[in-house]
């Protein structure tokens, strides 16, 4: 249901993406704007971003196969680190162009400059919002959001330039906020690369200790001891993990398993676990055999 939903809200926004591209390409080519220029590609590789996105969907809801045992949930991970690279690259573009015209800033026509950038503006808070509802539940949906919210900051960028161009003729306001957007982008997408990376190399999800979650399996009655735990994530929330749990001779194991499992989903949403019963510690086993 919830991906279901976040489907329907990146079609929406991939639409208004599509048309206000149109417009701000024209507008970009009649009023020589590195600026405008520079936040119409960024919408282009939005187009291309959200339909990538999309297609990540899709493809989450293919059935597990005897290949691929965790179905295809990890596309989405793939989507948002391509997404948040395709964010570099424009940045790279934008830095080329705003370079040589710093040093040759032609004229630019401010007044449709400003129209369109203001444009801009209204459709990209639109489609924030719309997507901002499912910021924090998916990975895929925060790179769609920073795509729109760096095309916000192109707009406003547009718009500042645009103002100071128009009041003082200052041409190079154009190239040197160009800049400033692209620093603001970098920025932004940087922590949904890191967050992607981390997720694909199956580290410790960031929003989980593996301490406290060390702790509390310790501390479930007829538990004497926990190792070789590991916590990771398959995609943007589901959350997995797998231990060995030393317990008591005389302890229920199917008892004591719940118990674990119920304090895992409970206080720490791990709902998928894999955890091997031990009556005796392997480790000091084999200690004891040398």
């Amino acid at each position: 249901m919830q991906r279901a939903a976040e489907s329907r809200r990146l079609k929406v926004t991939l639409t208004l993406t599509a048309l206000y591209f149109v417009a701000e390409l024209v507008g970009g080519l009649m009023t020589n704007s590195l600026a405008l220029l520079s936040d119409a590609g960024h919408m282009l590789s939005d187009i291309a971003a959200l339909s990538l996105s999309l297609f990540a969907f899709q493809m989450t809801r293919r059935p597990a196969t005897p290949k691929k045992t965790y179905g295809y949930h990890r596309m989405e991970i793939l989507a948002a680190l391509i997404n948040g690279l395709i964010l570099w690259l424009i940045v790279g573009v934008i830095f080329h162009a705003a370079y040589y015209r710093i040093f040759d800033p032609p004229e630019v026509q401010t007044a449709p400059m400003l129209a369109v950038a203001s444009l801009g503006l209204l459709v990209n808070i639109v489609s924030g919002i719309i997507l901002f509802g499912s910021y924090h539940h998916s990975l895929n949906i925060r790179g769609a959001f920073l795509h729109v919210l760096g095309d916000a900051l192109g707009s406003i960028g547009a718009i500042v330039a645009g103002l100071v161009m128009f009041f003082s003729g200052w041409y190079l306001a154009d190239p040197l906020i160009s800049l400033f957007i692209g620093c603001l982008i970098l920025y932004t997408s940087w922590s949904l690369v890191k967050e992607s990376i981390n997720i694909l190399m199956q580290s410790v999800p960031s929003e989980i200790n593996v301490a406290d979650v060390h702790k509390a399996m310790e501390q479930v009655s007829g538990v004497r001891k926990i190792h070789d735990l590991h916590v990771w994530a398959v995609t943007s929330g589901v959350f997995t993990l797998s231990a060995h749990a030393v317990i008591n001779p005389d302890g229920d194991p199917h008892l004591i398993l719940d118990r674990i499992e119920e304090e895992l989903k409970n206080q720490f949403s791990i709902e998928h676990t894999t955890i091997q019963l031990e009556i005796e510690d392997r480790e000091e086993r084999e200690f004891r055999g040398f």
